[in-house]
């Protein structure tokens, strides 16, 4: 039966103290049961685990809203007064957790639930060697991997030991400390086997899950994922991906007051520094050893994106599968009107398949702006019509006028900003004006067989037709494919 003494979310962001927490070695199964509930997550909506949630179950649908939970359990010690029971009683949501393992820190998360249930914990992990579930439960968001020794931990807390045996708490000065050496880190590492140095796309991915305060029982904090969509909107403009703090101000105060709200009671400040915790951010110029007591310490700063964030975010698929993701995550199921969003963040492209094109000069998350149509080669919009004779390629239909058979020349990856897509014939289709209609406002994409179907559907309805002379490059297809399946 499950047993509840589950705790309210409240103040995620509070960073009232940081529990250090070791996941056991392999004898405890401590690696796998960290990558199946922490790295995996739980289904929610599995029945194996739904019908053992109990009191929690609506909390922590409500917390994840369709994602995996995160979880991680422990079991109380012989002891009454044992450090570790002292750490498990005294969690709550928004205390930070750094999860270790072989002399390393390898992940950061926050606290978002906290419960005790038996049942459930059996089913997650089984039970330990001395036959006892880890049923004293915590639910964690917000997690990013670091690659950070534990010696750097236990250094600034001033231990001379080099390790952490079991759960403990780290609070007031000494939490403290722990929240500045990560500030001074990057968190994000590249995906385990990747073999290659820097930021990957997996990595970039996770730091936006993993944005500071990104889940709450109400509505996600909006005021780092903001700054992150007007920075994209800077690169897309040729911008550089620093700007100085005065420009930050400028440019997405208006925007933090007109997104966010006054009840986040957030201001400018707060994403320009804190942002270098996600692993995509970079603050130079600070001259006062790194603190940023006032307005005044970062008089001199330059924040943005870092050289890798930006090297990914320049690259037309990551790119709009980011924001797609920063929309989703953090501006979903709200009444908040997202095409405005991205008009005013520089994005106003994304509304459209075929994209826009913003003017040089113009900065992104400002709202004067001109738009003109991209330069295009005639001659391949004419001679793609000529190969079908007209026909659409979706329904196969001829559209005659007065002054003869009449379709359109679609550009599958857009040529306008953000999209940047080429002027090729491999980046063309023959369409009717209702179906290029449909496939520039994303109604219509092709699937990976070349079927043409609903997206709010995914029905099947036609079959792309393609004539030899005509060779459809598929990584522009699969480009607007995940335009049109993204959750925006």
């Amino acid at each position: 039966m499950t047993q509840a003494t589950s705790t309210a979310t409240q103040g995620r962001d509070s960073g009232g103290q940081w529990l250090l927490q070791p996941i056991g070695g392999h004898a405890l199964r401590g690696p796998a049961n960290y990558a199946h509930s922490v790295e995996e997550g739980i289904d929610l909506t599995d029945s194996q685990y739904s019908e053992l949630l109990g009191e929690e179950a609506d909390a922590l649908k409500e917390l994840f809203r369709g994602r995996p939970a995160r979880f991680w359990g422990s079991t109380r010690a012989a002891s009454e007064g044992h450090p570790k029971n002292r750490a498990i009683d005294s969690t709550r949501p928004g205390d930070g957790v750094l999860f270790l393992s072989e002399g390393s820190v390898i992940a950061r998360a926050t606290v978002v639930l906290k419960f005790r249930n038996r049942a459930l914990a059996e089913k997650i992990w089984g039970l330990d060697g001395e036959g006892r579930p880890w049923e004293h439960i915590v639910a964690v968001d917000d997690v990013v991997r670091l690659a950070l020794p534990i010696r750097n931990v236990t250094q600034v807390l001033g231990w001379r030991k080099t390790y952490v045996q079991s759960l403990t708490r780290q609070v007031g000065g000494q939490a403290l400390r722990i929240h500045e050496l990560l500030a001074r880190r990057t968190p994000v590492v590249p995906s385990s086997g990747s073999g290659a140095s820097g930021l990957t796309r997996d990595d970039l991915v996770q730091a936006i899950h993993g944005l500071r305060g990104s889940t709450g029982p109400k509505s996600p904090a909006r005021h780092e994922p903001l700054a992150l969509l007007w920075a994209v909107g800077r690169l897309i403009a040729g911008q550089e991906r620093l700007a100085s703090w005065d420009e930050f101000q400028e440019g997405f105060g208006p925007l933090l007051e007109e997104f966010v709200g006054e009840d986040m009671r957030r201001t400018p400040m707060h994403p320009f520094w804190h942002l270098r915790t996600s692993g995509l951010w970079e603050v130079h110029g600070v001259s006062d050893g790194g603190s940023r007591s006032s307005t005044e310490a970062l008089r001199e700063a330059r924040a943005g994106f870092s050289a890798d964030a930006a090297r990914l975010l320049k690259k037309a698929g990551t790119r709009a599968q980011a924001v797609a993701l920063l929309c989703s995550t953090y501006f979903g199921g709200t009444d908040l009107n997202r095409a405005a969003l991205l008009e005013r963040t520089g994005l106003g492209g994304y509304a459209s398949a075929s994209g826009d094109a913003p003017s040089k000069g113009t900065s992104g998350g400002r709202s004067s702006r001109t738009v003109s149509s991209p330069d295009r080669d005639r001659t391949k919009a004419d001679l793609v019509k000529i190969i079908y004779g007209h026909e659409c390629q979706v329904c196969q239909e001829t559209l005659e006028t007065r002054d003869g058979s009449y379709s359109e020349a679609a550009h599958i990856q857009g040529l306008g900003s953000p999209h940047f897509g080429v002027d090729l014939l491999e980046n063309l289709l023959c369409l009717c004006p209702n179906h290029h209609k449909q496939f520039d406002r994303f109604g219509i994409y092709i699937d990976e067989d070349w079927s043409v179907r609903m997206t709010a559907t995914r029905e099947a309805k036609w079959q792309l037709r393609i004539l030899p002379e005509h060779q459809i490059n598929s990584e522009y297809v699969a480009y607007h494919r995940e335009l049109c399946l993204d959750s925006w």
